[in-house]
């Protein structure tokens, strides 16, 4: 075989691997949003949709996992279930009282990514294995969240007028460590990282 039928054989594999990942990572994430429970006087629901969005931006890396989320909104604007069963219907959702978080997850999963990269030392083994991996986990984590919450409480303060109550119904008391996902999801989400972000980075070079 020609080693250009080769290359594009080889191209079109890895562009399909991609494609179903990042159609994973949106699944990944609908299937979260199902878990909600609905909290008194607020209408933001309490999900695991930020641990999901970590999750797939600590896997998928920064393009992917952006990607992926892209396709999350857009499924989800198209009319279909893959929003929290609690709230507005379709693209009135990304308009609503909870869009923000929900449009901010795109750059949270590709900040994720981003700083939860590992580096590709041939000698060195997959997943996490020394403090200062720790603490990159945890501060990807942390930015992830971070930006989250940040686009919740601006959509809210566009909504309201008001920061305070922006806060207020946002409930920022639940910035709690109980509360707050374990940098050892992500940690453990780059384990299988380094095999796919390595397809990406060299289909990148391509």
């Amino acid at each position: 075989m020609p080693a250009s039928s080769v290359a594009v054989a080889s191209s079109s594999s890895l562009a399909l691997r991609r494609a179903v990942a990042v159609a994973l990572g949106a699944a990944f994430v609908a299937l979260a949003a199902q878990v909600a429970v609905p909290l008194p006087g607020t209408p933001v629901p309490l999900t695991l949709q930020p641990l999901a969005v970590l999750l797939v931006g600590g896997l998928l890396g920064p393009a992917l996992g952006a990607s992926s989320l892209v396709l999350y909104l857009a499924l989800g604007a198209a009319g279909l279930p893959v929003f929290t069963p609690l709230g507005l219907p379709g693209v009135l959702r990304l308009i609503g009282p909870t869009g923000g978080y929900l449009l901010a997850y795109p750059f949270a999963a590709a900040a994720v990514g981003r700083i939860a990269i590992v580096p590709t030392d041939p000698g060195r083994q997959p997943g996490v294995s020394g403090i200062s991996d720790w603490l990159r986990l945890s501060l990807a984590a942390l930015a992830g969240l971070l930006l989250i919450h940040l686009g919740g409480l601006a959509q809210l303060a566009l909504l309201t007028g008001s920061t305070a109550t922006a806060a207020r119904i946002a409930r920022w008391k639940r910035w709690s460590p109980r509360s707050m996902p374990r940098p050892q999801a992500t940690a453990t989400a780059s384990r299988a990282a380094p095999p796919i972000q390595a397809r990406a980075s060299s289909a990148a070079r391509r």
